[in-house]
């Protein structure tokens, strides 16, 4: 028995669809794994409530729909206003995940680059946000915040983009007012940038997660002898004969900045976790599920 020709459109639409399959980010599989392993045992984050409540007007967005615009409102100026309730606010959460160069280090063949465990863990936490109802974005509003499979594979091409500069600084653009964030860095960049975008986010009423990834060795600071020590992005240099001299000096700026973190997450009203690539990201993954937990209204 012979076998139907199959139509000429629907033989193009499978190979196209099979070619988008397989180019589908590696990193969008392993997050995926990784937050179906965490998910294990635990139940969803969707929480109850009517949706009802109006909560507050707010200017227009880039990504809102033409049916969130409240005409009436709007009516009254020259702004556009959308009418906001209240489980919209207590269900959003703006992802940033540094991509500057410090973030490509890996001190060993064996280890992931400080990027690729910050973007595993940032995808990973959207997956199981969106999972229980949650909308998710980037900071920026480059991503507005939405739900959905789609905008997970679209927040997974987002964070494959890298940074020409060494230090990348916080987006604290386009944050909506008592939504949630998460930043995830190595944080050793420039401290004011930092410090702004989380007393913005404060003053906006927006709760969440700072995540410190850290190499081992940025930890354990085990170098002695002749080092050259080098930028990611090849700005800054630095030479020494004998580098154990410098251990205890790095070691004590390291806690300073560590405690500058924490000093600034406990007066914005945020929570501070830190992870190194050379431990398992599940268990970083585990944390950060129930730290934005407590960070919800």
């Amino acid at each position: 028995m012979t076998r139907p020709a199959a139509h000429p459109a629907a033989s193009a639409l499978r190979h196209r669809a099979e070619a988008e399959a397989s180019a589908l980010p590696p990193l969008l599989v392993q997050a995926r794994q990784l937050a179906g392993a965490v998910l294990m045992g635990e139940h969803g984050r969707r929480r109850a409530g009517t949706g009802d409540d109006f909560w507050q007007y707010r200017p227009a967005q880039p990504g809102d729909s033409r049916r969130m615009i409240d005409h009436r409102r709007s009516a009254r100026g020259d702004v556009q206003f959308v009418r906001e309730r209240e489980w919209q606010i207590a269900q959003t959460v703006h992802l940033w995940v540094d991509a500057g160069a410090s973030m490509r280090f890996a001190s060993g063949a064996k280890l992931p680059q400080k990027a690729e465990r910050a973007r595993l863990l940032g995808l990973a936490a959207a997956v199981l946000m969106v999972q229980g109802g949650e909308r998710v974005g980037l900071t920026g509003g480059s991503l507005p915040p939405r739900r959905g499979n789609v905008q997970i594979l679209r927040l997974a091409e987002a964070l494959m983009d890298d940074a020409a500069e060494d230090y990348a600084p916080p987006n604290d653009r386009a944050l909506i007012p008592h939504a949630r964030a998460l930043f995830i860095s190595d944080f050793l960049g420039p401290f004011d940038a930092l410090e702004q975008a989380l007393s913005k986010a404060a003053a906006r009423g927006v709760r969440g997660v700072l995540l410190q990834v850290l190499d081992p060795a940025e930890e354990a600071f085990p170098f002695a002898g002749r080092t050259l020590f080098e930028s990611i992005g090849g700005a800054v240099t630095h030479e020494t004969l004998k580098a154990s001299a410098l251990q205890a000096r790095y070691l004590d700026r390291l806690a300073e900045r560590r405690a500058a973190l924490e000093r600034l997450c406990h007066e914005a009203g945020w929570r501070f976790g830190r992870h190194h690539t050379g431990d398992p990201a599940q268990a970083a993954l585990m944390w950060l599920y129930h730290a934005l937990e407590r960070t919800a209204p």
